[in-house]
């Protein structure tokens, strides 16, 4: 009986372990700059053409190989990075499969250039897989690994490439992951000879995320850190006003090696919650270090996916992680600081107050200290916006949002507790509603007792109110319920966990104080002090700004005094 089970040739086994590690031109691009990363580079050159199709090029000044390391560096399951199975847990290295090498070349037009001392260099090369003959090669410390016409003998798998404009991208943003995790190694890429991406050696992870994507986006970000048991979690997170529906960038990293974690995102957005308009996504760039024992790298081919020891535990400390950088006023947007990098600058630890939010003293990062004495001078102006003076410079609120913000935090304790206190109206009011909205109001009965309204059917559409809540003495107790059930009867609370948070947010919005209305000095000071003493007290239920900072220097730099 002829044997059914055979063991594969050398070549085919390559080349399935290569379907696994190369998936594309951004593929090679990445296993070869994580090696030049593990080999201590720092300064790693990449070149493309035809989007890596036609020709790629890493070259890097780490350690280099001898002869006889580069030799077996392209056999498989060769690696520096290991010698055990226990080494697998807490692996601190990019690579430590030893596939890519032997995978890239059993699906290419190979050759691998190293010397460990810029005197005894070697070049090896291979064409599918097939080597050639070891020669000697002069070069300065370091590797420089060419690989052309990639997929050259798998015809089919060539054939699912794309176009050279979407190849280009993914290899742009596979280098951009790299360097967000080396700010202190300098990358440059070029694409058809033309410089895409030229990173010289940042001081600061900030001045790495400025030099990809500009202040535009840098201004934008807050930095976070924070730690809880063995996990500490610390990058950006974007200001809520900045977030947008579409473009936003989300990077997570576990241990310095960049991981597709969708839950983590989810987690880190949860931070957000009542500060975000619908639908806005932030951009967020976040790394995560715990111990090696808590997570494990070991399950996917490209090294793209972990798996967590208490993945809970994990999504609640990144939840609290964004969350907490979001609440300090030093969160609060700048204004007229152009072409500096104000939002994300400082170290990673710079976070400014990382203290629980519970009295005005920890609320206020030095930054933003008010003088001694409380709150003054204050100015109300448009009757929109009030001004007050702190160490630093000028802080400038919007009555309006801030006020929206103050009644948000109060409306979900009520609603969570016994309810609002109420006014007993004098005269009830009677008001008339659609039959969706009483139906709404039905349905919603004990929601709406909980913030100060006691309502009671009369007679057909027509309801009585006998109790009205009083946030502010120019509250308009039946403009504000009408508003809220007619949200409430067009569906804008069905179900959901956050329910009550929406319902909050919008009573909140009805119910503050309007722009345009004239504030007594007192009246300001008191909205200002308890904006102060709020968990979020930067941004309001839309995700808008509450506050905005006009810095001394800024002032000074206007005026040519500085």
């Amino acid at each position: 009986m002829t044997a059914r089970i055979a063991v594969l040739a050398p070549q085919v086994a390559d080349q399935i372990a290569a379907g696994e590690v190369v998936e594309r031109p951004a593929s090679v691009v990445k296993e070869l700059v994580e090696n030049a990363l593990d080999a201590g580079a720092r300064t790693i050159r990449v070149e493309i053409e035809d989007g890596g199709k036609s020709l790629i090029r890493v070259s890097d000044d780490g350690a280099g190989m001898s002869r006889a390391d580069a030799e077996l560096a392209l056999s498989r399951h060769a690696t520096s990075k290991i010698r055990e199975a226990a080494d697998l847990i807490g692996v601190g290295t990019f690579g430590f499969r030893g596939e890519a090498l032997p995978a890239i070349a059993s699906v290419s037009r190979f050759e691998l250039e190293t010397s460990p001392d810029g005197a005894s260099g070697t070049r090896l090369r291979a064409a599918g897989g097939r080597r050639e003959p070891v020669e000697d090669a002069v070069r300065q410390h370091g590797t420089t690994v060419t690989v052309r016409a990639l997929f050259f003998n798998t015809p089919a798998r060539r054939k699912f490439l794309r176009a050279q404009a979407t190849e280009t991208r993914a290899v742009v943003e596979a280098l951009t992951v790299l360097a967000l995790t080396r700010p202190d190694v300098a990358f440059a890429l070029t694409s058809d000879e033309r410089a895409l991406l030229d990173l010289p050696p940042a001081v600061r992870p900030s001045d790495r995320v400025h030099a990809l994507w500009g202040a535009g986006l840098a201004d934008s970000l807050l930095p976070v850190a924070h730690r809880e048991g063995p996990l500490e979690v610390r990058g950006f997170a974007q200001r809520p006003a900045q977030a947008r529906a579409a473009g936003r960038k989300g990077y997570v990293f576990v241990r310095g090696r960049p991981i597709r974690d969708p839950f983590i995102l989810r987690a880190a957005e949860a931070g957000y919650r009542s500060t975000l308009a619908p639908g806005d996504r932030p951009s967020l760039v976040l790394f995560l270090d715990l111990p090696g024992d808590a997570v494990d790298v070991n399950v996917h081919p490209a090294k793209l996916e972990v798996r967590f020891r208490d993945k809970f535990f994990v999504e609640k400390v990144v939840e609290e992680a964004v969350r907490r950088a979001l609440g300090p006023l030093a969160a609060a947007a700048p204004l007229g600081v152009g072409g500096q990098v104000s939002g994300v600058g400082g170290a990673w630890t710079g976070v400014g107050s990382m203290m629980p939010a519970g009295t005005p003293q920890e609320l206020f990062p030095e930054s933003l200290t008010p003088d001694t004495r409380p709150l003054t001078p204050l100015l109300q102006v448009f009757d929109t916006y009030l001004l007050f003076q702190t160490d630093s410079g000028v802080a400038i609120v919007d009555q309006h949002s801030a006020h929206e913000r103050v009644l948000y935090e109060a409306v979900m304790h009520q609603l969570s507790g016994d309810g609002a206190p109420a006014q007993r109206l004098l005269l009830p009011l009677t008001l008339e509603f659609a039959p969706p909205e009483l139906e709404a109001i039905e349905a919603h009965r004990e929601l709406l007792r909980r913030v100060g309204y006691e309502i009671e059917p009369f007679s057909g559409r027509t309801v009585v109110v006998h109790t009205a809540p009083n946030p502010h003495p120019r509250f308009d107790a039946a403009r504000c319920l009408q508003e809220l059930v007619a949200d409430l009867a067009g569906g804008r609370f069905r179900g959901g966990a956050n329910r009550l948070e929406r319902f909050a947010a919008t009573f909140a919005c009805r119910a503050a104080i309007k722009a345009g209305q004239r504030l007594e000095p007192e009246e300001a000071r008191q909205l200002v002090a308890r904006l102060l003493t709020a968990t979020l007290p930067a941004h309001d239920v839309h995700g808008r700004p509450t506050i905005v900072q006009l810095p001394k220097d800024e002032l000074e730099r206007r005026f040519g005094r500085s």
